[in-house]
């Protein structure tokens, strides 16, 4: 417990996300957890949580796996999903398991279960962070390595899952408290597109008929890109973006 306690006063410490994420990695993969997802929304609708561009993302996961789990959607039909949006606190994987045994899981739930099995993801905890606001929910999926089985997990966890939790519950509050959530920090690929398109004199109608969204969507990129940039208007986000280099630029293929 005494390396528990100076680990968590090490996390308060930190000031840089970059030193934050990979440090906590480290300190799950000595519990067995080798890959992890981190998800953040301030944009919760009831059982939606709204467009995955706008999520606060952090991952060691192969980038294959989470295009998959994460751009085409998987994550919804997770699951572990549904008690993530109605509960807190942390779950063993093992309920998916059971649900399968019972056939409870839809065609969609069953199609995530194996793809995780392609990438050899198969037990693990989850844990749903408390909130204040009913639109906005966090969580973090810890996967454990290929070759540990539920069993032996929930046996880890039996003995170390309230540290596990605590730790976690800590990492979370201090990537909130991070510059990341109130200054300058990275466009998402929708933000930097309307952007691009405000840069191109296009209006706000005229972008929403070219993304296929709504002009109140439109609008709310435009702010989100504000609040990104630190800044308080369209046109200083436009400036200020460019100058940091993180719009006009061509993005690398997905894998």
């Amino acid at each position: 417990m005494n390396e528990t306690l100076a680990y968590i006063e090490n996390l308060t410490r930190h000031t840089r996300l970059e030193e934050l994420w990979p440090e906590h990695c480290n300190y799950m993969a000595k519990f067995g957890f080798d890959r992890i997802i981190y998800g953040y929304t301030n944009y919760r609708s009831g059982m939606m949580v709204g467009d995955v561009d706008d999520f606060f993302i952090l991952s060691n996961h192969d980038p294959a796996y989470l295009h998959r789990f994460l751009g085409e959607g998987l994550y919804f039909h997770g699951p572990m999903f549904q008690w993530t949006l109605n509960n807190s606190g942390a779950a063993s994987w093992g309920m998916a398991a059971k649900a399968l045994n019972e056939g409870a899981l839809s065609d969609q739930q069953l199609n995530v279960l194996e793809v995780n099995k392609s990438f050899g993801i198969q037990a693990g905890y989850t844990v749903s962070f408390p909130t204040v606001s009913s639109r906005t929910k966090g969580a973090i999926s810890l996967a454990a390595r290929s070759d540990l089985p539920q069993a032996d997990i929930d046996e880890m966890w039996d003995k170390h899952g309230r540290e596990i939790e605590l730790i976690n519950n800590v990492a979370h509050l201090k990537v909130q408290s991070l510059p990341h959530a109130n200054s300058e920090r990275e466009l998402t690929s929708r933000q930097r597109e309307v952007l691009e398109w405000v840069g191109d004199g296009k209006t706000i109608q005229d972008i929403a008929m070219l993304i296929e969204r709504t002009p109140a969507t439109v609008e709310k990129h435009l702010r989100l890109a504000r609040d990104a940039m630190n800044v308080e208007t369209t046109a200083q986000a436009l400036l200020k973006a460019s100058f940091m280099k993180q719009i006009y630029l061509l993005e690398a293929p997905r894998p």
